[in-house]
């Protein structure tokens, strides 16, 4: 399943250059993976309240095209992997057809003491 989240670059997304600063990618697709497990119904206030969260381990980026002011983007996110302790996503900064930013995210459960715990079941039957 691919998750589709829009994205409108404004004025303070940008650097000097009029591009897309490149941190704020990274801020374009924690938004749009936040959107996709609130779609899945998951309520994350409420993982918290349980004792979980969602920590992102490691991300591997690569910037490919730049984007400027008002660009119309679209962030495509699929999980390519999910082992019950770890979700991997490939997610793709998109304008049209053109791809500029790709980027590989492994996200994993934390308890409340901050040590990776298993998912919870409710999540990992929303997640399947």
């Amino acid at each position: 399943m691919t998750h589709r989240f829009p994205i409108r670059v404004y004025y303070e997304d940008t650097d000097l250059a009029g591009i897309v600063y490149y941190a704020n990618y990274l801020k374009f697709i924690e938004r749009a993976r936040s959107e996709w497990v609130r779609e899945l119904g998951i309520d994350q206030v409420e993982m918290k309240r349980d004792g979980f969260v969602f920590a992102v381990r490691r991300v591997e980026a690569d910037y490919i095209a730049p984007a400027h002011y008002d660009d119309e983007l679209v962030v495509e996110s699929t999980m390519s992997e999910n082992t019950g302790v770890r979700l991997i996503f490939r997610q793709e900064v998109k304008r049209g057809d053109l791809t500029l930013f790709t980027a590989l995210v492994t996200v994993i459960c934390m308890n409340a003491s901050g040590a990776v715990a298993r998912l919870p079941a409710a999540i990992r039957r929303s997640i399947h």
